[in-house]
């Protein structure tokens, strides 16, 4: 059972995430918050695996909250789930805490499967989201001298694949290789990135 917090100051919206946790089987929604003070005081009580993180909240802002969780929380997975596509905003998040960064537009089974991948050990991305990372990461390597960082076809093929929004197991599927393939290949990235995770090799995309 897969224990996820909501902090969504839309009642519509917060109703129907509720509603689709509680109606989806190996999902259990334990806390639902309008703002970001009260899933503070709240939150660590409930111990859920997950947090649905929105961005625009009165008083204090989800990526401030998503920064306090973590202080209190280390080991908390918190996915951002938001209307902004704005670099800066991404990138603060990330740098707060947050593993994931979805839009609302997601489609419900997809936020659902994304949950599941952010358990795994992935870093689920919209595919929006996930574009202007491997955009930003082109132009770098487009601004870097010949010979540092070469990726190779197939570590370009899984980005491409990342750009479109698929997760760890749908690339595997979709290049007919293990996922332990895709991690092997994603641990690669990181070593010529420098970078110890997908979330930092997203904020040094971002970050040039």
């Amino acid at each position: 059972m897969i224990r996820v917090a909501l902090v969504e100051d839309d009642d519509k919206i917060r109703n129907n995430l509720i509603d689709l946790l509680e109606r989806s089987d190996g999902f259990r929604c334990v806390g639902a918050y309008p703002n970001a003070e009260d899933a503070l005081e709240d939150i660590p009580g409930k111990e859920p695996d997950i947090v649905l993180m929105d961005i625009n909240l009165p008083g204090i802002d989800g990526i401030e909250c998503t920064e306090r969780l973590k202080i209190k929380m280390p080991g908390l997975l918190i996915v951002m789930l938001t209307v902004y596509e704005d670099v800066n905003k991404i990138f603060n998040s990330l740098q707060a805490g947050a593993v994931g960064y979805l839009l609302k537009l997601t489609p419900h089974q997809e936020i659902l499967s994304s949950l599941k991948d952010v358990l795994q050990g992935g870093s689920p991305m919209s595919a929006q989201i996930a574009r202007k990372v491997v955009q930003s990461f082109h132009h770098e390597q487009k601004q870097k001298k010949n010979g540092e960082v070469s990726l190779t076809p197939r570590e370009e093929q899984i980005l491409e694949l990342l750009s479109k929004g698929y997760l760890y197991k749908e690339i595997a599927s979709e290049l007919i290789i293990s996922p332990d393939t895709v991690h092997n290949h994603l641990r690669k990235i990181y070593e010529k990135l420098q970078v110890h995770s997908r979330t930092e090799a997203v904020v040094k995309y971002l970050k040039n």
